[in-house]
Order: structure tokens, then C-alpha cells, then sequence
């Protein structure tokens, strides 16, 4: 396994989870998913109360697990590829933590629980496109 390799396309990949994030759920979702909330208050950050390193770090660090995934198991090195295993991977992921969340939370509505397992597998196709496509880069046809 390439380490230099899986931490450029890991880090690309956690730019493009920011990005494709804030587009789905900053603006997208966000007044959907704030009138499908459950019934626990004062759970979301308003924006300036946002922590944006730990934010940051999060996806960075969602980029790497996809790349990690893609370089040390699947091989995967085409957008396609990527494309495909990262909606897959986005869709057990989040379908496992919402339905969790779901079952010992009041944080979503079960409609929101459902959109947002779609929202993930979307984010996890977005975010395993750009690793496939970056581990690609380079390769002779």
C-alpha cells in the first residue's frame, strides 16, 4: 500500500466530504431536516457556534477510512469505482448510525432517519469518487 498515495487521495477525499456535506446539508436538507427533528432541543450548533476544527477533522478523517478502504482491501482507482463502493459505504454507514441513533434518541423523525440514510449514500458516492478518481491519477491506460 501506497502511504503518500492513500493520504492525498484520503485528504482529497475528506475536502470533497466537506464540500458535498455542506451542499446537502447546509443548504439542500437544512430546512427539512430542522421541521423533521425529533424532540430533543438545542441539539444542532447555530453557525457561529460551530466547531469547525472538529468539523473539519471529521471529514478529513471520513476521506481517509474511504481511502484506506480503497487502497489497503478493494483496489479501487476509478471514479466509477469509487463511485459505486463509496455510495455503498455511505449508505451501511449511515443506515447503522441513524437507525442506532433512531432507536436511543430523540434527535430525528424516523421520515428524517430515512432522508438522511439517502443523504449519506450520496455523500459516500460524492466522497468515494473523488478518492477513486485521485488514486487513479497517474496510472498508464
Amino acid at each position: 500500500m501506497n502511504t503518500t498515495k492513500m493520504l492525498i487521495s484520503g485528504i482529497a477525499g475528506g475536502i470533497a466530504a466537506f464540500f458535498a456535506g455542506w451542499v446537502i446539508y447546509g443548504m439542500l436538507l437544512m430546512d427539512f431536516m430542522s421541521q423533521n427533528s425529533g424532540t430533543a432541543t438545542g441539539v444542532m450548533r447555530a453557525d457561529a457556534d460551530m466547531v469547525w476544527w472538529a468539523l473539519i477533522a471529521g471529514n478529513l478523517l471520513t476521506g481517509i477510512l474511504y481511502s484506506y478502504i480503497f487502497n489497503r482491501w478493494a483496489n479501487i482507482n476509478t471514479l466509477a469505482g469509487g463511485l459505486s463502493a463509496g455510495a455503498t459505504i455511505g449508505l451501511i454507514m449511515g443506515a447503522a448510525f441513524d437507525l442506532t441513533m433512531f432507536g436511543t434518541s430523540n434527535i430525528l423523525a424516523l421520515k428524517a432517519v430515512w432522508v438522511d440514510i439517502a443523504a449519506s449514500a450520496v455523500l459516500g458516492a460524492i466522497t468515494g469518487a473523488v478518492v477513486g478518481w485521485v488514486n487513479g491519477m497517474g496510472k498508464k491506460a
